[in-house]
């Protein structure tokens, strides 16, 4: 009889790009993997009503983005809420109501086990394992490095940490030992590859001999890229900047204008599927401290200034970053300079940023990962309810 391989069925939200990067990461891992496995990845805002996704993604990205100090308080208020209070209740029936569609896809593809990047999924699955209708193990990937009680789901078969600290304070909400696993943030597999500085420079005409900062369009958050830039461009010092625009075509042709202005210094970079290429020539990032993007930077030793953190997930994400020595943060465009300069002045200090980088880097996040669920599986004993459905949480 031919074994039948392993199906493992990822669950992500699109609120923020973080949880959908970490599923696209494990779906990598999966596709390489000397298992054998097959996966999926599954939007759940791909199965829901229309109103129900903008509520919840769009109201996310425009709350985060204008109403910053609102979402802090919104972070840190439903993090001390009862589960079991009225509005809790309401709100997990709401979800459940609009996800019928999703449950009804997970039934068909039939998987061995379940992995969430995002609470969500874990809350509904939650209920339908207690009522008997979700035989298959559920687990949750933590993807900041931060604990919200929202990820602490009665059922689980486990959970992935991105740090130590984080798999401590699953323990400290109730969430059994064993059913606790320190992995990082999965990234995707080339961030774990070799690459060496100076063939990769080659590939976007950098020199590989000078100081080059990195600064992505996530780091905008003190103004645009472009102002930004042209600030860095304007000081005394031989550096050369990359500055990743995205997807945003309007800034990237801003910073080609300004490019002209100072050849050989300003790379402008769209859209690209080669991030750990360019990082790979980069000795400092200028970003947001957001979990995936902190995990990469981490992956590749590459010290950070971290820029206007959305109260939440990602200050504390930055709070573990400076706590461990290994990032800057700039409040504004003044401190941002102050900052660059006085790591110019101190090159000492930025290679100590890195040398401290190199314990933390977790770049084989996704493959610890499957091992574990698809090692569980094979003994037999994945878990389900009874392996880690303690915590304090409850569901209805």
């Amino acid at each position: 009889m031919v074994k039948r391989e392993k199906r493992i069925l990822l669950l992500s939200v699109s609120a923020g790009a973080g949880h959908t990067r970490a599923a696209e990461a494990l779906l990598a891992f999966a596709q390489t993997h000397p298992a054998g496995v097959v996966a999926a990845h599954l939007d759940v805002m791909d199965y829901v009503p229309a109103t129900f996704r903008k509520l919840y993604t769009d109201l996310y990205i425009e709350v985060v983005t204008s109403q910053p100090a609102l979402w802090g308080y919104l972070y840190r208020k439903t993090d001390a809420a009862d589960p079991a209070s009225l509005p809790q209740k309401v709100r997990r029936a709401v979800e459940r109501l609009n996800c019928r569609a999703l449950l009804a896809e997970i039934a068909r593809y039939e998987p061995d086990a379940i992995i969430c990047t995002h609470f969500l999924p874990a809350e509904l699955l939650s209920r339908e394992i207690r009522h008997g209708r979700v035989q298959a193990p559920v687990w949750v990937q933590v993807t900041d490095f931060d604990l919200h009680s929202m990820w602490v789901v009665p059922g689980m078969s486990g959970y992935f940490a991105a740090s130590d600290e984080i798999a401590w304070r699953l323990r400290m909400r109730g969430v059994p030992a064993g059913s606790v696993n320190v992995s990082g943030i999965p990234i995707m597999p080339a961030f774990g590859q070799p690459l060496e500085r100076v063939s990769c420079a080659a590939e976007f005409g950098l020199d590989p001999k000078r100081l080059t900062f990195l600064m992505m369009s996530g780091g905008a958050g003190l103004a645009g890229l472009e102002t930004l830039a042209a600030r860095l461009l304007e000081m005394d010092a031989d550096f050369q900047l990359i500055a990743l625009a995205g997807r945003n075509e309007a800034m990237l042709a801003s910073l080609q204008a300004l490019a002209a202005q100072y050849p050989g210094r300003l790379f402008p970079q769209g859209f690209t599927h080669r991030v750990e290429r360019l990082m790979a020539c980069a000795d400092l990032a200028v970003t947001k401290p957001g979990g995936l993007t902190t995990s990469e930077c981490l992956a590749m030793h590459l010290p950070m200034i971290v820029t206007s953190p959305i109260p939440g997930q990602e200050e504390r994400n930055a709070d573990y970053l400076l706590e461990q020595g290994v990032a800057l943060k700039a409040v504004d465009i003044g401190a941002l300079l102050y900052r660059i300069r006085v790591l110019l002045d101190e090159p000492t200090r930025l290679a100590g940023m890195r040398q401290r980088i190199a314990p933390l880097g977790r770049p084989l996040a996704g493959r610890v990962v499957l091992d574990r669920v698809l090692d569980s599986l094979s003994c037999g004993s994945p878990g389900g309810a009874s392996a880690a459905g303690s915590g304090t949480r409850t569901s209805t």
